[in-house]
């Protein structure tokens, strides 16, 4: 009694298989290429200077007056900071005396050799003591040079106690208040130019490897979603953060509107249309006689066949595929290992999450 019952459940199975295998293809989990060619998530940036410096003095002393704060917006030629100039001013005033002096002695050795000549041109000096007052006044007029460029000097001296802004910007940061001693090089302001600005982002290698060495991204500010800008990828620090183990990518500013300000936050995201990455989910590829490989529906009959692709990095379960697909195939990303080549395919059903 059990078996014929079990007969009579399994025969009606067995006579609809044909059927399914010729009639009706079975239907298959499938993406169009380039449909979810994005990145794996949005990044968030900020907005930098382009030209960001730390300034300080080409010499030692003390910081005697500070007229800029932190935010403060200067321009080219500003003054920044001021050190002591007491000890400056006073060389000064001994390099000009010095120069004074020299001056003197000049004159008196140019006397002293002119009327060495007109005695030996008598006959009244022997050629021995006009070579002494010619050595004496070269010798006085090298002094005149060395005192005069001694003044130079200190005069470069003092003025290079006035720190000056190179460029017009912004107050970023502060190192030293007035009272500090410093020393050469010393950083006293960081001044961030507000001329040219550009979107910073650190990225992981394997969400840098998913960005074209071109890639034009969309910025929008986070205070203001409707403020957009275009942004290029211009270039990446050549070494990785220890801590994050991450690499910053710096963007250009191709529409910079106003309100892009330094230090504003941003979201990053793909361009609605244009060159994007291509990636597929991880269950696409499978192992074909020319390497890694997928299924490419194609024609009314829609018939699958296998394409070598090359691929790239793992963002998170898609991989990018690199070369092999053009956007708007359509690629089975379901049940790759039972397909063969040739085999006609039923309607497509979208993966998980389209």
């Amino acid at each position: 009694m059990k078996r014929a019952i079990l007969l009579a459940l399994v025969l009606p199975w067995v006579g609809t298989l044909p059927a399914l295998a010729d009639g009706h293809p079975r239907p298959v989990v499938s993406e169009i290429v380039g449909e979810r060619a994005r990145t794996a998530r949005n990044f968030v940036g900020t907005v930098t200077a382009r030209v960001e410096a730390d300034l300080g003095f080409p010499l030692s002393g003390t910081i005697a007056d500070r007229p800029v704060d932190l935010g403060r917006v200067v321009g080219a030629g500003d003054v920044l900071a001021r050190l002591d100039p007491e000890s400056l001013e006073a060389a000064v005033w001994a390099a000009k005396a010095g120069v004074v002096v020299a001056s003197n002695r000049n004159k008196s050795a140019e006397d002293a050799l002119n009327r060495a000549r007109s005695l030996f041109q008598r006959g009244d000096l022997s050629k021995s003591r006009l070579e002494a007052a010619e050595r004496e006044a070269v010798a006085a007029e090298a002094r005149l040079r060395q005192a005069r460029a001694a003044l130079v000097q200190a005069q470069d001296r003092l003025n290079s106690a006035v720190l000056r802004a190179p460029h017009d910007g912004v107050v970023t940061r502060v190192f030293a208040d007035p009272g500090a001693a410093v020393s050469v090089g010393q950083p006293v302001i960081r001044l961030a130019g507000t001329g040219d600005r550009e979107v910073v982002i650190d990225l992981s290698e394997a969400e840098l490897s998913a960005l074209p060495p071109d890639a034009e991204l969309l910025a929008r500010l986070l205070v203001a979603d409707d403020l957009v800008a275009r942004i290029r990828l211009r270039s990446v620090d050549p070494v990785t953060d220890s801590n994050t183990r991450t690499r910053r990518a710096h963007f250009a500013l191709i529409e910079t509107p106003p309100e892009f300000r330094l230090g504003a936050l941003v979201r990053v995201e793909p361009p609605a249309t244009g060159n994007r990455v291509l990636t597929l989910p991880a269950t696409a590829l499978f192992d074909g006689p020319q390497g890694p490989s997928v299924w490419v529906v194609s024609g009314p009959e829609r018939t699958t066949r296998a394409v070598p692709v090359r691929t790239g990095a793992d963002l998170g379960g898609r991989i990018v595929i690199t070369a092999g697909l053009e956007p708007g195939q359509e690629v089975l990303v379901k049940g790759v290992h039972s397909i063969a080549e040739g085999q006609r395919v039923g309607p497509r059903l979208t993966g998980p999450g389209e």
